[in-house]
Formats: C-alpha cells, structure tokens, sequence
C-alpha cells in the first residue's frame, strides 16, 4: 500500500478486519491514499464491507482520487461516507448505483441538523416535478419515471439520515422522527403521482386526507417498517358523495400501489390501511362523518388505542385536521368501556403466545421484554390517567414516559431505567434492519452477524459478548418494570370510575362526595384540595389515589374520618419516600389502609403513633400474627438496646402498638 508502509494480515486483524487477504486487495485498488485510509476505514461496524465498497465506489467515481483524497481532508465526510458503507450493505449498493450522491455526504449540516419536515416534502415532491407550494400537487413527470425517481430520491435522504445516525450518534427519538417525517414526505409525493394517474377527476370531485397511524403517527419510525394509515375523502362542494369516494378510493389504492410496487429502483416500504374501521373487511375510505360514527358504536378497545398516535400526515390538510380534532377526544373516554383494562392486558398477552417458539427468546420488539413490552405499559398508563391529566396526551413513547415520570405515574427511577431499555432496544432495532433495509425484529445469532451489531453499537473488545449482556440486561429490566406497571391494581380501579370520578375539579368533586355519602362535603373537599394543591410530586401521586380512595372510604362505615385520618397519616409520612410509592404501586394496600381508615378511629390513631405500620399492609403474609417466642425475643432486644430505662420502655410500647394494629 501506498502513503504508509503495508500492513501484516496480523495488524489489520487487530484493528478488527476477518479477512486480511479481501482487505489487501481491496486498498491495493485504491492508490496512494490506502494507506492512510486504513485506520479510518476500520472505525466502521464492518470494517471487510466498507474496504470493499469504498474500493469499488472510487472505481465508479470518474473522480474517484479525488473523492478519497477528500476523505482524508474532511473528517466529516470521511465519519459519515464509511459509517454508511461499513453499516448498511443496502445503501451501499445504492450508492453505487448512484456514484455521485457522496457528494451530499459532504455538507457539515448533517452532522448538527434535522432538516426540517417541509424541506424532505419539498425534494420528494420535485423529485417527481410536482410543485411543493401548491395545496394538491400534482407529479408532471411520465408515471414510470416518476415512481422510479421518487425511490431514488427517498434513498438519498435516507442515507443522509443514515449517515448522522451512524457518524454522529443522533438520539434516537430524533431519527424516528426524521424517519416519520420522510414517509410522510413520501407519502405526499405518491398521491402527486397518483393524482396525475387518476387526471384532472380528482381534484374536480374529491378531498383525500392520509392519516398516519402507530410509528409513523407517533413520529417513531423504524428504518423499515409498514406504514400505518387511514383515508378519509370528502365530496368537493357541489360534487355527489359516492362518485368522491369512487375517485378518492382510486386515488388511495395508487398511493398504496406506488409505495408498495418493485421498479428498477426497488421499493420503498408497505402501505398497510389494515387499521381502518372495520378492517381489510371495511371500504378503504370513508368519509370523516362514517369514520365518527363507527368509533362511536362499533369499535373495539384496540382501535381506541391504535388511535393514540393518530396523526394527518398528507393530502388535504384541513379534512386531517377535522379527522383529528373528531376522533382524538373518543380516544380519553375508551377507558370507561366496560373491561377496556383487561382487553388491554390480554391482547399483549395474546401478542406474545402468537410467537413462533424459537423467536421468543431473540424478538426484540414482540418478546418478553421487548419494546411492545414498555409502548404497552406507557400507553395503558395513559388511556388510564389521560381523561383526567392533559400533560400526558403526547403520542411519542419517550415523551409520554417522561411525563407520565414527571406527573408521578411512574417513579422515577422506574422512568429511568425504562427510558434507557427502550433507547437502547431501538438503537438494536434500528441497526438491525438498516444494514440490509429488511424487516426484522429477531437478534441474530450468527457470530459475524453480532459482531457486526455490536460494533455498530460502540463495542470493541468483545463486541459480540458485550451486545449481548447489554441487552439482556435491559430485556430483564423491561420485563420487571412491564409486571409492575402493566399489571398495577390501581388501574383497574381508576379506570372503574365514572367521567367525573376521574377528577377532582370543584364542582364535581362536592356533588360526587355526596353522592357517595360523605357527611360533610365542603370538609371533605377542603381536605382534598390540602392534599392535592401544588406542583409537588407528593401532590401529584395524591391526585392520582384520591379519586379511587374516595369510594373506598365510602364503603367503610365513616368515610369523612377516612378521608381525615389519610391527611394526618400522609402528614405524618410525607417525606418517607416508600410512602405514597407503595400505595400506587401495590393497589392492594391502599385499599387495605382505606378500609381501616374508614373504619377504627383506635387503629388510625396506633397508626398516627407509628406510621411506618403503614408498610405492614404490603407485605406478604405481613397481617398474619407474630409467634410469641418471635415478639418475646424482639421485645427484650428492644428493651436492653437502651441504656435509658424510659427509652427501652418506649422501644417495647412501639412493638406493642405495632402488633396491635396488625391485629386490628
């Protein structure tokens, strides 16, 4: 090799090539550069692939000395053109089929900066020569060129999003969104085309609205994924119904048909309206009134759910955004649905018993511990408590987590170590799918395979080894805090409560607490606003029990004494952090304390004289009676711990009260 003296088969396999012989070769037809290349070129997941590909775009390149000689003078461009080529063999090989797009690679704004939604609209759209400022445009190019550069064009920003993933480690929250962002983009561009298909018929007769659904909708986007969406058409004023769905369906199945198709150019992803009311059963599109009218009697818990990341992504901007402003609000009384809690439940269950046996173990997104796993517990968490509290109506996972952390929902460190499972499970994910553009879920087993992925993922030394401990780290983590919140007793309970019940706004909150019998209404509600008033997080998990503990205290036999002896408890233990945690997380126990609050005034004041009894209702077996030799034995270690006659007495009273409530 020229530029620096050749290395040994030894020295390359140390800086992490497996096939010494390929990589030679592979830098002999480079020229005078190679030698300095090399340490660049072994910064990548695949060091073997990137020399390869790198040898064989310089020959493509009729500049091709000249593109490696800019390596080696910008770094910039050198991280991201040998990230791409070293970290995904399918874009790889469009950018030899497309030699001169390393040229884009060379622009210092991708290492910093999102492009904007608009701007990937704009290039897809001229892409196809439609005009990005026009309300409905429409492609002027012949139909198989258009579909073929539109593909084309998709790629070139998909590797340029690839190359800020890879070279400069970009969140991953960001890269879903960018990658929502360039389907929705996409998206548009297909309807131009589809509408030059159908001719001037569309735009005389219809409006056609793409709603996105799930990932997309979310702006969480995989590199490969289907596309969820839903259609909704409108007569244009004057035209008749019937003929506007007959264009906007035409319309709607090219769109389908132009993103799905394989060209010269390939494809680009799947279209699936699958999620559209009354599934592949129902009409592709409805009209905005059809789609109300169907969510309002016939839909199903999931569909509420599905709804969640609902979002108008292409076509008339107006007709998506009635579609949004319609249906979203039906999505935060679902929860009021009889059984809505456990359809929730046993559908994930059914997710994971549909597994095929030998995938459950590797599925990173369907298996215990995967990510539906966390989207799961975060988004029944959210229909649950959503109707009551707006700050976590957010479509995103990551952001709706931290909400719902923020808002006390979910502890913090629970929020924390979630957040770090699901960043790292779709960074896998990501990498997993983006070396071939394949659709893909399941962790290889293959010793190069997970090589590969765990040098994509920053590991070095053993990089196999190291991914996997990593995320099986995470898997097990994911799995517990899945148990603990999926399944918390509390939602049941919240979800039980009537429209009103869920909050605690003045006027509502009296009439219920007379309704469920409480003596002194006005008394109660000033003690619920003590509780409950204020940015701490204390007051937060209040808010949270109150409106299901209120009739639990209305099923003991005084429940203004309830409510009165949890203010004083909740006093008393307020910046004992097990306190109000326990009571969220174990549904059992605050129902347990409610019954004996509302109950015995002689058991809430032992527990006033010994809070911390409190932890007794959570624990297993903690109400069975202590054996005496048990009590004797603790009680004499009590008393004689002390020096002071008076403190030893005081040790064993505690004991005594303790039991005693335990008793109770």
């Amino acid at each position: 090799m020229n530029g620096r003296p050749a290395l040994t088969s030894g020295q390359l396999a140390r800086l992490g090539f497996l096939d010494g012989p390929r990589a030679t070769a592979a830098f002999e037809r480079m020229g005078p550069h190679a030698g300095e290349l090399v340490h660049l070129v072994a910064t990548s997941a695949d060091p073997d692939a990137c020399a390869t590909y790198l040898a064989d775009l310089a020959d493509r390149v009729p500049e091709g000395n000249e593109m490696l000689a800019a390596l080696l003078d910008d770094e910039g461009l050198a991280m991201r053109l040998l990230s791409v080529l070293g970290g995904s063999e399918a874009l790889a090989d469009h950018l030899l089929r497309h030699p001169d797009q390393w040229r884009d690679l060379r622009d210092p704004a991708l290492g910093s900066t999102r492009p904007p939604a608009y701007h990937l609209r704009a290039c897809l759209l001229a892409a196809v020569d439609a005009d990005p400022d026009d309300p409905a445009p429409v492609a002027s190019m012949p139909d198989g060129e258009a579909c073929d550069a539109l593909r084309v064009e998709y790629r070139r920003l998909l590797m340029l999003l690839a190359s800020r993933d890879l070279a400069h480690h970009a969140r991953i929250d960001d890269v879903a969104a960018e990658l929502s962002d360039l389907a929705a983009g996409t998206l548009e561009a297909a309807l131009a085309i589809a509408r030059a298909r159908v001719g001037p018929e569309a735009a005389a007769t219809c409006r056609l609205a793409v709603v996105a659904m799930g990932k997309c909708g979310g702006h969480e986007l995989n590199y490969v994924s289907d596309v969820d969406v839903i259609f909704v058409g409108e007569a244009v004023d004057g035209s008749d119904e019937q003929a506007a769905l007959r264009v906007s369906t035409q319309l709607a199945t090219h769109l389908i048909q132009i993103c799905s198709d394989h060209t010269g150019e390939g494809t680009i992803w799947p279209v699936d309206a699958a999620l559209r009311p009354e599934g592949k059963a129902g009409p592709l599109v409805r009209t905005l009134a059809s789609h109300e009218g169907y969510y309002e009697r016939w839909a199903k818990t999931w569909e509420f759910q599905a709804l969640l990341k609902a979002r108008p992504v292409a076509g008339d901007t107006a007709l998506g955004q009635a579609y949004q402003e319609t249906i979203t609000p039906m999505v935060w009384t679902a929860v009021e649905r009889e059984g809505f809690v456990t359809d929730v439940q046993a559908m994930r269950r059914r997710v994971v018993e549909s597994l095929p046996n030998e995938q459950v173990v590797r599925q990173i997104k369907l298996g215990p511990g995967g990510l539906r796993d966390v989207e799961f517990a975060v988004q029944l968490l959210q229909m649950v408590h959503g109707r009551a509290d707006e700050r976590i109506r957010v479509p995103t996972t990551l952001s709706a987590l931290a909400e719902l952390t923020r808002g006390g929902y979910v502890g913090r460190e629970d929020g924390a170590a979630l957040e770090a499972a699901y960043m790292f499970l779709r960074t896998l994910e990501h990498h997993m799918q983006l070396y071939g553009l394949r659709r893909t879920h399941v962790v290889p087993d293959h010793p190069e395979s997970l090589r590969r992925l765990g040098r994509a993922m920053g590991g070095r030394k053993d990089p196999a080894a190291e991914l996997e401990k990593t995320w099986k780290a995470h898997a097990r983590e994911v799995q517990r805090l899945h148990e603990k919140l999926f399944y918390r007793p509390l939602l049941d309970a919240v979800a039980a409560l009537p429209g009103e019940g869920a909050r605690l706004a003045p006027d509502a909150a009296k009439q219920r607490l007379a309704a469920l019998g409480y003596a002194d209404p006005d008394g109660a509600f000033r003690s619920l606003e003590a509780m409950t008033s204020g940015l701490s997080r204390s007051a937060a998990i209040r808010r949270q029990l109150l409106p299901v503990m209120l009739a639990w205290f209305a099923d003991a036999p005084n429940p203004d004494a309830g409510l009165q002896g949890f203010k004083r408890i909740s006093e008393a233990l307020g910046s004992t952090h097990w306190y109000l945690r326990t009571l969220r997380d174990e549904g059992e126990v605050a129902q347990r304390l409610a019954r004996i609050l509302a109950t015995s005034r002689y058991a809430t004041d032992l527990m006033l004289r010994a809070p911390e009894s409190v932890a007794i209702l959570g624990k297993d077996r903690g109400l069975d009676p202590v054996a005496r030799d048990a009590l004797v034995a603790e009680s004499v270690s009590a008393g004689t711990r002390h020096e002071d006659p008076e403190n030893g007495i005081a040790a064993v009273r505690a004991i005594r009260r303790r039991e005693l409530f335990r008793i109770s």
